[in-house]
């Protein structure tokens, strides 16, 4: 059974088995996040796609929560200041946790306990605060955070 879709402005993508969906304002590095996971997973021989850059399709499906892209910026990713780029994208995946990107020197040191992110489609996701812009990348920041989930 398939409920009415609702889109949102976040990032979503695939590591492995995983799916995220990067959320926050604009210009919080959810783009710079994703390439950044991306390309890492790869590097260490892992799979790793695109799902969809700053649109995201949301439906829920079988209690699934499923991310799609809108059809117009399929396989498009944005660098800041760079442009849209073409990337290797998969038309959907499951998502089982959100990511806020956060700056340390700027956000509170240790986040709230057993966080989610409240979705339009009347469900949430577990949602994990991962620091950008420090000496630990993305991909080793997540792993760390999450060492049973995702293998690396």
């Amino acid at each position: 059974m398939t409920a009415p879709a609702c889109n949102i402005h976040a990032t979503a993508i695939v590591l492995g088995t995983t799916g995220f969906l990067i959320t926050g304002p604009s210009g919080s590095g959810k783009s710079a996040f994703a390439l950044s996971c991306i390309s890492e997973a790869k590097r260490r021989g892992r799979f790793a796609a695109l799902v969809a850059d700053d649109r995201v399709d949301l439906t829920l499906e079988n209690d699934r929560i499923i991310a799609r892209c809108p059809a117009s910026i399929r396989g498009l990713i944005e660098i800041r200041g760079g442009g849209i780029v073409a990337v290797e994208t998969v038309s959907a995946c499951v998502l089982d946790w959100a990511i806020m990107p956060v700056r340390p020197s700027r956000d509170q040191r240790l986040p709230p306990e057993n966080e989610e992110l409240q979705l339009q489609i009347g469900r949430t996701l577990p949602l994990l605060r991962v620091p950008v812009e420090t000496l630990v990348s993305p991909l080793d920041a997540l792993h760390a955070l999450l060492p049973k989930n995702l293998a690396l």
